[in-house]
Parts: structure tokens; sequence; C-alpha cells
């Protein structure tokens, strides 16, 4: 072994140092979501006031299939208010791992709500499509309307993207795009308007149609990620990397296998099995692992790091590391 210094007082700042960090972050992250959120809700409500009351004067299927979206939005919003509260929650003797999984429930329950939604949609166009002699022309109204909702919902998806990605939610980033999904819908919405004023009265119901299909398809998109992560997925090969690499750069330390990780919430939880010669001491190779520890702490999002001791016989020429991957 080539590093022969005393590491061992220096773990423990460490990691006070990066739990105290953590809990400013979660402080910060649970601020920056009930902010976003609220500013999210009050633009949804007046915009579904407007769609409303003019997609039914004016007739348009379209604007009022946007305005459902938008309330869907709003009950998705409840839903992030709701996960945010319980996630924020310190751990307790019933969750000792905290209560970040909310958030994935929450992501779970957004997917699965613009799923619902756009599948209904779909179904309603495709029914209006079906008998088009019915098919009203629009007024000039739910053009203006449209095209009002789309600036607004595009400044929002633009605010929320970016606290979301200040504070690395995938939370708010998923509610992020929920609000982006709303701008394209309704720039779909605005051109089957204009369509229909023009004397294409199927346009419409068909803006509708395309409305619900991308709803449902984003809606599917979340649902998927949420359900992997619940099923303890790992985390990506960049992060993996990273944590190898830390393992890799800790003096002394003779070897690492059996590295695993899975999500929780929005963080982290690693789990590694440490190699030692067989010779050293318990004391020697616990300060070893708090190091080992501190240093895959510095990767962001990382909570908690579990090791397991493992003995290892090695012959005085072989200084390399094993490392089963």
């Amino acid at each position: 072994m080539t590093h022969q210094h005393d590491h061992s007082a220096v773990p423990a700042r460490r990691l006070a140092s990066y739990q105290a960090s953590e809990l400013v972050a979660e402080s910060e992250r649970s601020q920056v979501a009930r902010r976003s959120t609220w500013v999210s809700v009050a633009v949804n409500i007046i915009l579904v006031i407007f769609q409303i009351i003019v997609g039914v004067f004016a007739q348009s299927q379209a604007l009022i299939a946007d305005a459902i979206h938008s309330l869907s939005d709003i009950f998705s919003d409840f839903v992030v208010l709701f996960a945010n509260r319980h996630a924020a929650r310190a751990a307790d003797a019933g969750h000792p791992f905290g209560h970040r999984r909310f958030e994935t429930i929450a992501s779970l329950a957004i997917g699965l709500i613009m799923l619902g939604v756009g599948l209904a949609m779909v179904w309603s166009a495709g029914l209006r499509l079906t008998d088009p002699l019915t098919i009203p022309t629009v007024h000039m109204s739910a053009l203006f309307v449209a095209i009002s909702v789309l600036m607004a919902k595009e400044l929002l998806f633009r605010y929320m993207l970016n606290q979301a990605q200040r504070v690395r939610s995938a939370l708010l980033v998923a509610n992020a795009w929920h609000a982006r999904s709303d701008a394209a819908s309704s720039l779909v919405v605005g051109i089957g308007i204009l369509a229909n004023i023009a004397g294409f009265p199927m346009a419409d119901p068909l803006a509708a149609l395309l409305v619900g299909a991308m709803i449902a398809r984003m809606g599917g998109k979340f649902s998927l990620r949420a359900l992997s992560d619940l099923a303890d997925h790992a985390v990506d090969d960049e992060i993996e990397q990273q944590i190898r690499q830390a393992l890799h750069d800790t003096p002394n330390l003779q070897g690492f296998h059996d590295l695993k990780t899975r999500k929780s919430g929005d963080m982290i939880l690693v789990e590694v099995h440490l190699e030692f010669p067989s010779d050293m001491t318990i004391l020697a190779a616990h300060d070893i692992s708090e190091l080992a520890c501190a240093r895959i702490m510095q990767i962001d999002d990382i909570l908690q790091v579990t090791t397991h001791f493992d003995p290892v016989t090695v012959a005085p020429a072989d200084t390399g590391r094993e490392v089963n991957k």
C-alpha cells in the first residue's frame, strides 16, 4: 500500500458537515417545492376559468379538453404539496430511511392521472369524429384564449423547470414537464381552432384527440419511471462510476465488491463490501471505511452508505485491487 497517512480524524468531521448540508438542502427543496407549486396552482386556476367559460361559449371541444388538462394540473399540484410535506419529515422508528419515497409515489400518481385523462380525451374526441356533421364552427374568441394560455403555460414551465433543476427534484421536474405538456397541447389546440375557423370543422376534435394522446404518452413515461424507482432500480452508469472512483481513490482500501445502489425518492442508498487484509485490526479497517464513506457522500444526492468488511489474503507482490462488477 502506498498511502500510510492517518485519516482517522477526517471522516467524522466530513460526515457531520455533509449531514448538516443535507438538512439545508432538504429544507431548501421543500421551500422551493411549495413556492413553485402554489404559483402553478394560481396560474392554472385562472386559466381553467377562462378556458371553460370561453370553450363552452365558443363551442370548442379542443379548448374544453385543454381546460380538463389544466384541471389535472391543479390536482397534480396538490399531490406534489402533499408528497412534499410528507417526504420532508424526519426518519422515525417506523420509517428508518425517511419518507422520501412519498415523492416517487406522488410521481406515479401524477403519471397515472395524466394517462387516465389523456385516454378519456382521446375517447371523447374519437366519438365526436364519428359524426362530423354535428361539429360546429368555433368562435374566434377561443383562438385568442388558446394563444394566451400557450404563452402563460410556456412561461410557467420555464419557471418551474428552473426551480426543479436548482434543487435536483425529480418530482418537481415531472410537474414542470406536466406544465410543458400543457403548453404543447395548447399549441395543438390553437392550430386546431384556427383550422376549424378557416373551414375545416374536424380540426377542432382532431386537436382534442392529439392533446389526449400527448397527455397519455407523457403520463405513461412518468408512471414507468416511478415504478422503476419503487422497484429499487439501480442508479445510472455515470453515478455508479463516480461511486466506484471514490472507492478506488480511498487510501489503504484493498478492494471492494458487491456494490449495490437504489433510489429513495430523489436520494440514493449505497451498499458495498470493502476488502481489507486479514491481519488488519478492526479499528484500522473502520477508519478506512469511514474515509471511503465520506468520499462517496461528496457525490450529489447520496443519502446513506452501508459497508460490510471482508478479510482477504493478499500476496506480497499484489498491490492492485480486485473489483467485482
